[in-house]
């Protein structure tokens, strides 16, 4: 089991619940564009990103190979600059930092773990955990090994704790790195193509690690091939030719453009519920389409003789608020966060929502179908109760 991180200044809010320079989230991308000049010409790894990622989300970054997902990484950790747009971490602006700044802002606030490990292969593992420390004179030095120790011990790495990383397998390496990247406790991990070189039972046992330490409190983006790891975290999102698309709203309608995708990405809010809390009240207007991401979403009426009754549960790609939207009139139903665990939701608001319809018209009387069967069924739900 892992501590529980404790705030730092850097990712504490202020009273009005933004960060410094106005980003409600953790993390926030603005219109950031990455263009690299190559032999060949310029070449543009990302086109006007979006990106927003709160605390204790567990994101995965998704696409093709050179679609831009470590660009994208790189410019939260500030190895790389935006040819434009902003980049803000808490409560601060990494795109105007320079390098000296760069360098100790990220020693404090970031972990990184890579594909292979970077392990230096002259220091035992206690004292490559111990790097960031030093780098970063966190701790007294006499207790550093101390901490060391502790973060090996919480990795199951302390027996090898005096070897070379020359001596241990790959996936007992990539463990030390994560131990390395906690060192200097920081709200946010980035970790690239972290199981890469892993076989599928390693490759599970760090995902774990990485779900631990999101319920301890740590943000983690993690860029990935895997289409399976990326179903088991908080939210993904998918990087197409350079540009930003919510995995969520394209698995839920596979039928749009990517073009399409990518505008829609730009207006959608993710939004975060408590098991059992209200997430749309019967009765109350409804001013958003919702497409559940995590967690189970259910749907309840209430009977003609008073009692409540739950019509439908919706789980990751299932979609409520259409009914309303597309017919007028208040909510129907009551749809609430199931009491065993979170929901996260993308929210499009009534304007977004009506420019879908009207662009992508099978996908529009797709969700009218739809929406005519559910009505039809809570109304004769409804009635079940007489």
């Amino acid at each position: 089991m892992f501590w529980k991180r404790q705030k730092q200044p850097e990712d504490a809010r202020g009273s009005n619940g933004l960060y410094q320079h106005g980003n409600a989230e953790l993390i926030q991308l603005h219109r950031v564009v990455k263009t690299f000049d190559t032999a060949a010409g310029k070449f543009n790894a990302l086109r006007d990103v979006d990106l927003r990622v709160d605390a204790s989300e567990f994101l995965a970054v998704i696409g093709k190979s050179g679609s831009g997902k470590s660009t994208l990484i790189n410019m939260i950790a500030g190895i790389d600059r935006p040819t434009s747009g902003e980049v803000f971490v808490g409560n601060t602006a990494v795109h105007k930092l320079n390098e000296g700044q760069m360098a100790v802002w990220r020693g404090k606030n970031l972990g990184i773990v890579f594909q292979f490990f970077q392990l230096l292969p002259t220091l035992t593992l206690v004292e490559n955990v111990m790097l960031p420390m030093d780098f970063c004179n966190v701790h007294k030095s006499d207790e550093r090994p101390k901490y060391a120790m502790r973060l090996l011990e919480q990795m199951e790495m302390a027996d090898h704790a005096h070897k070379l990383p020359s001596a241990i397998s790959g996936g007992q390496q990539q463990r030390v790195a994560i131990a390395r990247a906690l060192a200097n406790d920081p709200p946010i991990l980035l970790a690239d193509e972290p199981t890469g070189n892993l076989d599928s039972k390693t490759a599970d046992s760090v995902f774990e690690l990485f779900e631990d330490l999101v319920k301890q409190g740590k943000t983690i983006l993690m860029v990935t091939h895997d289409h399976d790891l990326a179903k088991r975290v908080t939210r993904a999102v998918q990087i197409v030719d350079g540009e930003v698309i919510e995995k969520g709203l394209a698995d839920a309608f596979p039928t749009l453009t990517s073009e399409q995708l990518v505008a829609f990405t730009r207006r959608v809010d993710p939004e975060h519920y408590a098991p059992g809390a209200i997430i749309l009240q019967r009765g109350a207007p409804v001013e958003h389409f919702h497409i559940v991401v995590r967690g189970r979403v259910e749907i309840v009426i209430a009977q003609s003789d008073g009692a409540e009754k739950v019509v439908a549960t919706y789980a990751r790609g299932n979609y409520f608020g259409e009914v309303e939207l597309l017919r007028g009139g208040t909510s129907i139903a009551t749809a609430r966060a199931a009491s065993d665990a979170p929901v996260e939701v993308l929210r499009l608001d009534r304007a977004t929502f009506a420019q879908m319809m009207e662009q992508a018209p099978e996908l529009q009387a797709h969700i009218a179908r739809i929406a005519q069967e559910r009505v039809t069924e809570n109304v004769a739900a409804q009635k079940g109760g007489a």
